[in-house]
């Protein structure tokens, strides 16, 4: 059997990590066993869905490269698909049109709350044999509501959860069409897994209330249901669940922010799934490793600074030239064109930085004048300093324009004026990045332009 996984978001708010890893498994467990990951967009909320929560979606899955086999899917697109099951349940007698007005059943589930009994439809349109039914009121569309079993049990062996059971008489008999004729969550949903032969179904435990109703329609429909692996849900840095009512951001910001995919695909999979005490690798590794028998059955929490030192250890471990890409984007949003020096510039400062937003920072201190701090100029550049800085502007006018020949002017001066490296280093590197604290000086001055790092030496 291939493995058949999906990802089935509704796009009635953007996308955040807490969902987003309801992505990351299936698509890890379908690539794990050589199976399919399928797209499919759960649309059929027209109040709220949007084509903006549509677009970040599908933007923010292209950056982690979470990429789809089949897809994305539409379910508005599958209206007909829908309806066509439906008139086949309704011919076989697994449906049946239900009278029952709003106002009744908030009635009803009142006089049951009332009794401390659970609120739930109690059949009253359902046709059984020697049962009168209500008569039909005038001008009144029904709803469907699907024939579950009376008796029994509905059970699964949760891959995540482990068995669950739950009595049928503990579940009301579903609508599955709303009186205009359109089809609910929980049985589009049934169609189209059918539809998309899925084999694995890993989504948020929110669903699990679901999942009993919809193993009932698939059976209904003469199919066995796929696998369920139910996801504990991840909680916020202030333990509560994970949403944009309670900060969350979208996933594409993270991008923006100057984190790389690779480092939030691990960092990700980390919330909810362990392998050993590994706590940095790679996708390849992750992909090798990754199993539905490891995921963890307790909520997990978010937490930035560990978000921001797996990307620190991601970006140490990225090769420069392809980490100098994602720096150029982030300089180019501030109208910053780099050049060749910028993987040179990544491989220096790179060990200093947990974003490419901060590495960026750095590269436009030398793509761009810095704005010296009066400060910190009085501070590290004394009048007794200032002719070394001189004496090594000098020197530097004519050496060869390499790290060894920088380092063999800067000691020359050294010898000549007496000084210590930290008294004549930290304001150069004022002078140079607006900062004392800077990796080698002789690296860093490599870095520049001649005539640039000439002009900013002389301002003193």
């Amino acid at each position: 059997m291939t493995t058949r996984t999906r990802f089935a978001p509704s796009p009635t708010g953007f996308i955040h990590l807490g969902n987003i890893r309801s992505a990351l498994y299936p698509w890890a467990f379908a690539r794990s066993t050589g199976g399919a990951f399928i797209l499919r967009i759960e649309d059929t909320d027209l109040e709220r869905s949007s084509q903006a929560a549509v677009d970040v979606i599908i933007e923010g899955m292209a950056w982690l490269g979470l990429d789809a086999d089949e897809g994305p899917f539409y379910q508005m697109q599958r209206m007909d698909r829908y309806k066509e099951v439906l008139a086949q349940m309704r011919d076989a007698g697994l449906v049946y049109p239900c009278y029952m007005s709003v106002a009744e059943l908030d009635a009803l589930r009142e006089r049951q709350m009332a009794a401390k009994e659970k609120p739930r439809y109690d059949g009253a349109w359902r046709p059984e044999p020697g049962k009168v039914l209500p008569p039909v009121p005038e001008g009144v569309q029904p709803v469907l509501r699907f024939r579950n079993p009376l008796t029994g049990s509905v059970a699964w062996d949760d891959k995540v959860k482990g068995r669950i059971e739950i009595r049928n008489e503990e579940l009301d008999d579903l609508v599955i069409a709303r009186p205009d004729g359109t089809p609910t969550y929980n049985f589009c949903v049934v169609v189209d897994d059918i539809d998309m032969q899925i084999t694995h179904v890993i989504r948020g435990d929110d669903h699990v209330n679901n999942t009993p109703r919809q193993i009932n329609i698939f059976r209904a429909l003469g199919k066995e249901p796929p696998v369920y692996a139910h996801l504990p849900t991840v909680l916020n840095e202030q333990g509560e669940k994970m949403s944009k009512r309670n900060g969350a951001k979208p996933v594409t910001q993270y991008r923006d922010e100057g984190y790389l995919p690779d480092a939030m695909v691990n960092y990700l999979a980390r919330l909810g799934w362990s392998h050993g005490d590994d706590e940095i690798f790679s996708r390849e590794q992750f992909l090798q490793w990754f199993d539905l028998d490891h995921l963890g059955r307790s909520a997990a929490q978010f937490d930035e600074a560990k978000l921001r030192w797996v990307n620190a250890q991601h970006m140490k471990l990225m090769p420069d030239a392809q980490l100098a890409v994602l720096v150029e984007q982030q300089l180019a949003r501030r109208g910053i064109d780099a050049d060749t020096r910028l993987a040179a510039i990544c491989a220096l400062f790179k060990d200093r930085c947990d974003t490419t937003v901060m590495l960026a920072d750095w590269a436009a201190r030398i793509y761009r004048p810095v704005d010296v701090d009066a400060a910190e100029r009085d501070k590290h550049l004394g009048e007794t300093v200032k002719p070394a800085v001189a004496m090594l502007a000098k020197m530097l006018e004519d050496c060869p324009w390499t790290r060894e020949d920088i380092a063999l002017a800067i000691k020359e001066v050294l010898r000549a004026t007496g000084l210590k490296m930290p008294q004549l280093a930290m304001p150069v590197r004022v002078l140079a990045l607006g900062t004392a604290q800077t990796p080698s000086l002789d690296a860093v001055l490599a870095l520049f332009d001649r005539k640039e790092i000439l002009g900013r030496l002389k301002a003193a």
